[in-house]
């Protein structure tokens, strides 16, 4: 025999060998597979043998037939001695909780409801998934009563998994045991390994800025959630969680012994008692970044529907935020808000005294400031405008229960918690209960500084938006605004604080204007760190008036805002949103909101690069399927900066070359000047 193919052969037997024994170890018993309803998402369970009656879970996923995940440990770890000796229990000695679990069985069901929100970027949202819940059992068998309780060693755990159409998600859920035991949960063993080449959009903190990094080089830090990557082969991906209401903050940390893998990291431990639930590990997959955005429905889907009887009290709008804590000027603010159909005044931190100090009382007004509350109220109710506040955590932790009926007395619609703690189990429970408790008092509330949601606002609707984002208070740039959509607001509604006015603002008041739309916050603040009398008339702000939560237009007014227009203050090739609306009545949410409208109601988004650009060829292919539509105008757009409101409105009757009549599918040419765009305004025929 030739030497040279006794090498080859030799060394083929080396990597064929290691790969069929990996095969081998696979317990095929074990293997599960759940699809999405509509085929795309399937998601494969097995366990590996790593020993005599020891074995590891693993997962995999994959969607359209590309690997999304690729084998990937799931598992918590528990350690539980302690417990075990003080109820006379004999000691689990596993190596790891979950190597000794045995899959007792399967169990599956479909879901396909609909349930329309309280508030929210869709009017009614579709509840569809597959289930597959994975039963497992460790001990010594059912076990006999003694005393009142099984002694025996016995332990319960399913693996629920959901695939919807929008994403994959799953969780541990520990059912009653028989023996009392609690349950100290130290980790998670759950984990996400991505092709290799994958980038992620990392965040160290909440309101920290964004860095497009590759899975290696992280050392110890730690990425924040949602966590939104690029695969090699150009899928998005997003890890989410939802329905984390009394467990511990989870972040993601690189594997230090495994390739491009990514490890859930708990804040602290957890303790519980079964029958208990974790939260959901989300996985979203779009073939385009806006994909992910269209179904971000999922954390919603996810939480237990409302517990609130009666909704009618909880009204979304803009806010104006009062800084200038004294009778007067509060009147003055509520004034400003009522001249330019805004909702809400917001008094801000130190109207009951120093914010940071446990000493100080949210019961009474500081005694350097002349505010009469109840009568603050009444004033601004008598101009259809509600009244909010700041509360410190310290001041909620020792108060709450005394507070809240007070406030329901005075007449305040709404509270703003300060400086959260957010992370360990006692501060995860502690503040989903004082939501709960502000529904019943008919409170809204908006949670700043590091809380995430996770879909809470489904069961609590009250729970307007939170922070939990790097805003205007840090004063980031537009290329950081424009990541914001694909990541932080895949998990929820937030609380940007746009700064319209200030000097400080590195982007435009075009950018400013129109993130009130892309954004979605039911509680949308406006002007922060502004007054009225910074107001001096003009012309952009006629706009922001017209900008409400809920418009209120003429059946041929037409409404314009602008993002990310100016292409002075990023590089990148970014996508400007142009949104033109011909309805009555529409709440603007944010831009993909209004793109999943354009069927219906007749929009048209284009786009803009800061290269130079004179043509553009546009297709209706993806937009207005089945229908044909009327041309109504093109209007051009300034190249550095926001026009005047006559300057935009002196174009609406001017008319194209393109045909007065076209139909889905055509392409046409817009001649557009460098760093330039348009927006076109369709109106369906019958």
């Amino acid at each position: 025999m030739n030497v040279n193919r006794m090498k080859k052969r030799i060394l083929l037997l080396l990597l064929v060998v290691p790969a069929l024994l990996k095969a081998q170890d696979v317990m095929t018993e074990t293997r599960q597979e759940l699809t999405s309803p509509d085929g795309a998402y399937r998601f494969t369970f097995y366990q590996r043998a790593v020993g005599e009656d020891n074995a590891q879970m693993y997962y995999t996923l994959t969607y359209k037939n590309r690997p999304v995940i690729e084998e990937s440990k799931l598992g918590v770890l528990i350690e539980n001695q302690l417990f075990e000796s003080a109820l006379g229990v004999p000691n689990d000695t596993c190596h790891f909780w979950c190597e000794n679990l045995k899959l007792t069985g399967t169990e599956r069901r479909k879901a396909d409801e609909t349930w329309k929100p309280v508030y929210g970027e869709r009017a009614e949202i579709r509840d569809c998934y597959n289930e597959m819940t994975l039963k497992f059992k460790k001990g010594e068998g059912d076990g006999a009563q003694e005393g009142g309780y099984d002694k025996r060693k016995n332990y319960f755990m399913n693996i629920i998994v959901r695939a919807y159409n929008e994403g994959v998600a799953f969780r541990y859920h520990f059912p009653e045991t028989t023996n009392g035991l609690f349950l100290h949960i130290i980790g998670e063993q759950t984990s996400f390994t991505m092709p290799q080449g994958t980038m992620a959009y990392y965040e160290r903190w909440a309101q920290g800025p964004y860095a497009l990094r590759p899975l290696e080089g992280w050392g110890k830090e730690e990425s924040e959630r949602p966590l939104t990557l690029k695969l090699p082969d150009g899928l998005s991906v997003a890890l989410l969680e939802a329905e984390m209401v009394d467990y511990v903050r989870g972040k993601f940390r690189l594997s230090a012994d495994k390739p491009s893998t990514l490890e859930t990291s708990l804040y602290s431990s957890v303790d519980i008692i079964s029958p208990y639930s974790t939260p959901w590990r989300v996985i979203m997959v779009g073939e385009r970044p806006v994909d992910l955005i269209n179904n971000n429905d999922i954390v919603l889907n996810l939480n237990p529907a409302c517990k609130l009887a009666d909704t009618s009290w909880i009204k979304p709008g803009k806010v104006f935020r009062s800084g200038d804590l004294k009778q007067e000027r509060v009147k003055a603010a509520i004034d400003f808000a009522a001249e330019r159909g805004i909702q809400y005044v917001h008094m801000d931190a130190g109207w009951y005294g120093p914010e940071m100090k446990m000493s100080s009382d949210a019961t009474t007004v500081s005694p350097d400031k002349d505010l009469d509350i109840p009568a603050l109220c009444q004033y601004a109710e008598s101009k259809g405008i509600g009244l909010m506040v700041y509360v410190n955590q310290r001041a909620l932790v020792q108060q709450l229960d005394t507070l809240l009926p007070l406030y329901k007395k005075w007449g305040l619609k709404g509270i703003k918690f300060g400086f959260v703690q957010i992370g360990n189990q006692r501060w995860s429970t502690w503040l989903h209960d004082a939501v709960r408790k502000c529904g019943e008092y008919g409170l809204m509330v908006d949670i700043h500084d590091e809380y995430r949601p996770t879909g809470f606002s489904r069961t609590y609707p009250n729970l307007m938006t939170q922070e939990g984002i790097g805003g205007n208070e840090e004063m980031p740039d537009a290329l950081h605004n424009t990541i914001l959509p694909y990541t932080r607001f895949l998990a929820g509604a937030a609380d940007y604080t746009l700064c319209y006015f200030n000097g400080r603002v590195k982007n435009t008041k075009a950018h400013q204007l129109a993130m009130a739309a892309v954004y979605y916050s039911p509680l949308q603040f406006m002007f922060w760190y502004d007054r009225p009398e910074f107001y001096k008339g003009e012309e952009e702000s006629k706009m922001q008036r017209s900008s409400a939560t809920r418009l209120q237009l003429q059946d041929k007014f037409v409404a314009c805002l602008y993002f990310l227009m100016s292409t002075a203050y990023f590089r990148p090739c970014i996508q400007l949103v142009v949104i033109f609306i011909q309805m009555k009545h529409i709440l603007l949410s944010r831009f993909q909101e209004i793109r999943s409208q354009c069927d219906s109601a007749g929009f048209r988004v284009c786009h803009c690069s800061n290269k130079p650009v004179t043509t553009r060829t546009t297709c209706l292919n993806d937009i207005l399927t089945n229908f044909s539509i009327q041309c109504a105008a093109i209007i051009p757009y300034a190249r550095n900066g926001f026009p005047k409101l006559q300057f935009f409105f002196s174009f609406i009757k001017f008319r194209s070359v393109i045909p007065e009549q076209i139909k889905a599918g055509d392409k046409f040419v817009l001649k557009l000047k460098a760093s330039g765009g348009a927006a076109l305004h369709f109106t369906p025929l019958k």
